[in-house]
């Protein structure tokens, strides 16, 4: 018996104020594949992730985690789940070594890196003490990035994840999404850059039934 792919999507639609934002989305996802959702603004990428993450709940179809609904493992699946959105949800008051402790508190799966460590890690080394209304908006996304460095969950939802960084902060994080991969971890993201990862495919969302390639 073949095994059962780690994330698994069959028709799913959602519809709001009797609009169809999305439909017929199929998909799959097996451990150590990064899956790029494509599409202009507007195609529900940003929806899509929403449903996969549980945040809404389609109007129809079903999202399988290891062969079994994510309502019936729901807490298996959010415990092994990481969701960083479009926005990095950085509260401005707090400091960046504040906001990611606060980010972290509520996450299942994470490892022994101090959050010192992580935030160097990502580039804000003298940065951590102050509050992040002085910070730009490179580095408020590098506060939410370095949840990636913490982080033990087996699979991430990463809603435009490189908004905002530099080329120093986009090598960054090709690398430590290929680390995850190879660690045998799975991803998927919108994104409209060019990624050069191993097992990358891509999801179109640009016509009415979408394409995987």
């Amino acid at each position: 018996m073949s095994q059962s792919p780690l994330l698994k999507v069959d028709n799913l639609a959602f519809e709001r104020d009797d609009s169809c934002l999305l439909e017929k989305v199929n998909l799959s996802l097996n451990s150590g594949e990064i899956l790029q959702i494509e599409g202009a603004n507007g195609s529900g990428k940003t929806t899509l992730l929403r449903l996969l993450t549980t945040a809404l709940q389609p109007s129809a179809g079903s999202i399988l985690y290891s062969g079994v609904g994510v309502s019936k493992c729901r807490y298996q699946y959010l415990s092994d789940m990481l969701y960083i959105g479009h926005q990095p949800a950085v509260k401005l008051t707090l400091s960046a070594e504040e906001n990611l402790r606060w980010m972290i508190n509520s996450a299942v799966k994470t490892n022994q890196l101090t959050i010192a460590e992580a935030l160097d890690g990502v580039g804000l080394s003298g940065y951590t003490d102050i509050p992040c209304y002085a910070l730009s908006a490179g580095q408020h996304r590098r506060v939410a990035l370095a949840r990636l460095l913490i982080s033990e969950a087996t699979l991430w939802y990463l809603d435009e994840p490189f908004t905002a960084i530099d080329k120093q902060g986009v090598s960054f994080l090709e690398q430590r999404l290929q680390e995850h991969l190879n660690r045998g971890g799975a991803v998927v993201l919108t994104s409209h850059q060019d990624l050069s990862l191993n097992n990358l495919r891509k999801y179109s969302l640009s016509s009415e039934l979408g394409q995987v390639a």
